[in-house]
């Protein structure tokens, strides 16, 4: 064991045990497995750059929450609720996970995420749906009611209500794919976006149909789960297991937190055009808009653009940004920016992107490509090493 690898798991043994935090909660809080953090503990094995960082935060949060150990009712009422709340994601996905007995966690991942995404705009339809019911004059059926509203109408054989209700039937793959292509055909934001692979014969249905009826066991789209984020919470949480879940290969589709976190930071992009030439999942844009709320600007005052290689991970960035009602510009397909720029004439006032370092054939050597065909007013290029816990105090 290195003198590095023993003073980092005495400084995240102490660290955690001050914040109070068990070893599954801390580990489901950085998207981590708890066998990684042992290992860390223990001095086996060193955790990544993000991953530091992504302690850091944890540690640097529940330090401001708890500023001292007195046991008031405050204090305890703060612990309770942080814990609720990192096991609220945990436990979801180890429920989810049942799934992963018949299929890798790349292909599992669209499979689960279609369905947080179907749940998510069925709630929010049905809650706008039920105060249209009460309102005289108004027609519950009508489409432009809930596009007024940015809502996205959900027609009557694609509801949660009724996917849930025939859940236990052996059509239900068919049913939810035909439910996605009625969703795509009613919202054309989503066109060719949405998964329908849902009645695969290596799909089993009957775990599906569990599956269904744990999704439909939270709310995520009323005007209550959606000021607390409770999509974004379990879809980021989930693309993070997901990424974990597939090692190296997850790093194409997902950045952690703190690192997208750092680098909007950094750039600060208040107002203008933002641009990720390789965004993933589209972590970078969600945190660009987060920025702004959190400094009290509009969200208005940013236009997004991107652009994604990989075909399922573009439809992901698709999904992640509509159910956040982020409109973005990613082009009318995956493309790869060095051989098919999408945005040529793109003069943006910020570029922010993690290109793939973890593949070694992701084009660096073309990257001049990028600079000679879109004109950047603001281009800021962050490294980020780590070699001493206490660089992120």
């Amino acid at each position: 064991m290195s003198t590095d690898q023993t003073s980092l798991a005495d400084w995240l043994r102490s660290e955690r045990t001050a914040a109070g935090f068990s070893i599954p909660q801390l580990a489901s809080a950085i998207s981590a497995s708890p066998d990684d953090l042992k290992a860390w503990e223990a001095g086996k094995d060193m955790p990544t750059v993000a991953m530091i960082h992504a302690l850091r935060e944890v540690f640097k949060a529940a330090s401001a929450s708890e500023p001292t150990r007195a046991k008031s009712t405050k204090t305890s009422d703060a612990s309770a609720e942080r814990s609720r709340d990192i096991d609220f994601e945990n436990k979801l996905f180890k429920a989810a996970d049942k799934l992963r007995n018949n299929m890798d966690a790349a292909e599992y991942k669209h499979v689960v995420l279609g369905l947080i995404f179907l749940k998510y705009i069925s709630d929010a339809f049905e809650e706008r749906h039920a105060a249209l019911e009460k309102e005289p004059h108004a027609d519950p059926e009508d489409r432009d009611e809930y596009l007024a509203d940015n809502i996205f109408w959900v027609p009557p054989a694609a509801r949660w209500s009724y996917l849930q209700s025939s859940a236990r039937q052996t059509t239900i793959g068919k049913l939810i794919d035909d439910a996605m292509v009625a969703i795509e055909r009613d919202n054309p934001r989503l066109k060719g976006v949405l998964p329908k692979r849902y009645n695969r014969p290596a799909l089993d249905k009957h775990t599906l149909g569990e599956l269904i009826d744990l999704i439909g066991s939270i709310g995520l789209g009323g005007r209550e789960n959606r000021s607390r984020d409770i999509l974004g919470r379990v879809y980021e949480y989930f693309l993070g297991q997901f990424a974990s879940a597939e090692g190296k290969r997850g790093g194409q589709f997902y950045t952690p937190r703190p690192v997208v976190q750092t680098l909007v930071e950094m750039l600060a992009p208040y107002r203008g055009r933002v641009y990720d030439p390789c965004c993933g999942s589209g972590g970078m844009f969600v945190q660009s808009e987060t920025f702004i709320e959190d400094h009290g600007g509009r969200r208005e005052d940013i236009s997004v653009y991107g652009q994604e290689s990989n075909p399922t991970t573009w439809k992901l960035a698709k999904m992640n940004l509509a159910i956040r009602g982020i409109d973005a510009d990613l082009g009318g397909q995956h493309a790869d920016t060095f051989h098919e720029d999408l945005h040529k004439d793109l003069k943006a006032d910020y570029v922010l992107a993690n290109p793939p370092f973890n593949s070694s054939d992701w084009g660096g050597d073309r990257s001049h490509l990028i600079q000679t065909n879109c004109s950047f007013s603001n281009i800021t290029l962050v490294s980020l090493n780590f070699a001493n816990p206490a660089q992120f105090n």
